[in-house]
C-alpha cells in the first residue's frame, strides 16, 4: 500500500524511537526527508543522520536506500519534546514570510518548504520568504 504522508511518517518514527529511548531510528529515504533533516540537525535537534541501504526481512540488501537518524538527548530528556506535522496531504497550509508561525515565544522552530529550499522560520524570515508550513518542532 503507498504512503501518503512520508514526512509524517519520518516524524513519528523520531517521536516514537525518543519516547522508547533509542539511540537511532531508520526511515526510508526520500529528498524532502533528507532536507528536513538538515534543519533539524543545524538547529540541534538531532545528533545528525547517515544514508545506508535497507534490509528486507531475510537480511539480504534491497535497491532502497534507508535513513539512520542519531537522535539527541539532553540529561536523559530527549533533545525534541513536541514534533507536530502542520500542513497534511488533505489540508495544506501556507504562510508568508512575515506570518510564520512562532513556536513557544522562539523557543521552538516551524520547518518551512519554500523556493529557496527547506529552512526553519528564522531562515525564512531572514531571506524574506514564504511556503508550506511543513511542522513544528520544540
Amino acid at each position: 500500500m503507498a504512503m501518503t504522508d512520508p514526512l509524517g511518517d519520518m516524524l513519528t518514527r523520531i517521536r516514537n524511537g525518543q519516547r522508547a529511548k533509542k539511540d537511532s531510528v531508520i526511515s526510508p529515504a526520500s529528498k524532502l526527508r533528507v532536507r528536513v533533516l538538515d534543519v533539524l540537525q543545524r538547529e540541534g535537534y538531532i545528533r545528525g543522520y547517515s544514508e545506508e541501504a535497507l534490509a528486507n526481512s531475510n537480511g539480504k540488501r534491497t535497491p532502497h536506500k534507508g535513513l539512520r537518524i542519531e537522535l539527541k538527548y539532553f540529561e536523559g530528556q530527549p533533545a525534541i519534546q513536541h514534533v507536530a506535522r502542520v500542513s497534511k496531504p488533505g489540508r495544506r497550509v501556507y504562510s508568508g514570510s512575515q506570518e510564520l508561525p512562532i513556536v513557544r515565544n522562539g523557543l521552538g522552530i516551524t520547518i518551512v518548504s519554500t523556493p529557496r529550499g527547506v529552512l526553519s522560520d528564522g531562515e525564512a524570515r531572514e531571506h524574506n520568504v514564504g511556503g508550506e508550513v511543513l511542522a513544528e518542532v520544540f
